[in-house]
């Protein structure tokens, strides 16, 4: 039991340290990183000109006021989200909500690019949209880089999984120990 036990950790660590190929390291999705949160950045300062209050005084549905403010927060959640997965980009958690964050502001803002350009500015949904289509290649990488770290911890769970098996049938085989019942007592 002693022996089985370094065993299946060194068996872990050789697996755990050797990341599948297709894996970029870290410095290199580092960057990607950083440059998706920066573009995503550029959005900040036009949902600042966004002024669906002017839209509902021409008619538009008071629905846009709510939706700008959760835009807002939203694009706050994925910034805080993509500082996080950039310190730490072997988290595949982090990687995903970072994901998921932009996926889900991409959303609230097609509403609000359309409401821009019927009631405000048509150039100015316009730029809402390049941003987005600027930051398409850092979300392919993002969802690659996604795909292949979902992989390799897959690859490494089935290594740990199969190591845990390999030593609880080597432990069962084993025959009991015998005690050693000692000297006996008067």
């Amino acid at each position: 039991m002693k022996t089985l036990v370094p065993l299946l950790l060194a068996s872990f660590f050789l697996h755990a340290q050797a990341p599948a190929p297709s894996v970029p390291p870290a410095w290199d999705i580092t960057p990607v990183i950083a440059d998706f949160a920066e573009k995503g950045n550029r959005l900040a300062p036009l949902l600042q000109e966004l002024a669906p209050q002017e839209w509902v005084r021409n008619g538009a549905p008071d629905a846009y006021l709510s939706q700008l403010v959760t835009a807002q927060q939203e694009l706050t959640y994925f910034l805080q989200a993509a500082k996080l997965f950039e310190q730490q980009p072997d988290k595949l958690t982090l990687a995903l909500d970072t994901y998921f964050r932009w996926q889900s502001l991409h959303s609230r803002l097609d509403t609000l690019r359309e409401g821009a350009r019927r009631y405000q500015d048509a150039t100015l949904g316009d730029l809402l949209e390049s941003v987005f289509t600027g930051n398409a290649p850092n979300q392919d990488k993002l969802r690659q880089y996604m795909t292949d770290l979902a992989s390799q911890k897959e690859e490494e769970f089935t290594v740990v999984n199969k190591e845990s098996q390999r030593c609880r049938e080597t432990i069962t085989r084993q025959p009991p120990a015998t005690r050693n019942p000692g000297p006996a007592k008067p």
